[in-house]
């Protein structure tokens, strides 16, 4: 069996979307925000290598078909960002400040919590790109000289706690305004979060489809710079 599964080119992909579909029927069912189908598949597809002793290198191969889907995904949000272009006109100042403070203050809360737990440098720029899409996040890892694998499970954790506690923070800060809901949630929690950001509103999907990619990019020249200081 094992022996199948290794040499299996769809096995990965098969197990990964089938989980995740469990974690869309659970959360359809329960309606539980800490219910989310990321973390659910995630955690489905963890148990189901365990369980049959798979190595994580053999489950990757037969799974990295998906990830090269990533990329053209996250293009495609551009698709609601161009239908609200003159919200984005009429608020460009504000998108970008917002943006620009979101990008900062991740950078920095890194680097004031590698110091705080005595992080050593590789483990400090590992983290650095946590709330930027995976597709930037592991090119910016690579070149940083960080652990690509542990970057991208950190962007992952990042984005599956961004979705959800997005609704829940904005209702405990009364931030009612679609463009800034939008704009933090793209920001703090990427594509993942942006999913969320959809299901709130257009407006607030197509702003936090904005701040995924001027995040990625604030980020790069930022974590280059932050990199330096430890």
């Amino acid at each position: 069996m094992k022996e199948f599964i290794v040499n299996s080119i769809f096995f990965g992909a098969v197990i990964s979307l089938a989980a995740y579909e469990a974690g869309l029927v659970i959360k359809r069912k329960f309606k539980l925000a800490i219910l989310n189908p990321l973390l659910i598949g995630t955690a489905c597809v963890m148990a189901v290598l365990l369980l049959l002793k798979v190595e994580y290198k053999h489950y990757y191969e037969s799974a990295k078909y998906i990830s090269y889907l990533l990329t053209p995904a996250t293009v495609c949000l551009a698709v609601p960002l161009y239908q609200q272009i003159e919200l984005l006109k009429k608020n460009l100042r504000a998108v970008t400040g917002g943006i620009a403070a979101g990008v900062l203050t991740s950078l920095l809360g890194v680097f004031l919590l590698s110091k705080l737990f005595a992080l050593n440098h590789v483990q400090y720029i590992t983290l650095l790109p946590k709330s930027i899409t995976t597709a930037i996040g592991m090119d910016l890892s690579r070149e940083l000289g960080g652990i690509e694998t542990i970057t991208v499970a950190v962007i992952i954790i990042t984005g599956i706690l961004g979705n959800m506690s997005a609704e829940f923070i904005c209702k405990i800060f009364k931030i009612q305004e679609p463009v800034a809901k939008g704009l933090a949630i793209g920001t703090a929690s990427h594509a993942i979060g942006t999913t969320k950001a959809m299901e709130i509103g257009e407006i607030e999907g197509a702003m936090s489809s904005l701040a995924i990619a001027v995040a990625g990019l604030m980020t790069v020249l930022g974590a280059s710079v932050f990199a330096k200081l430890m």
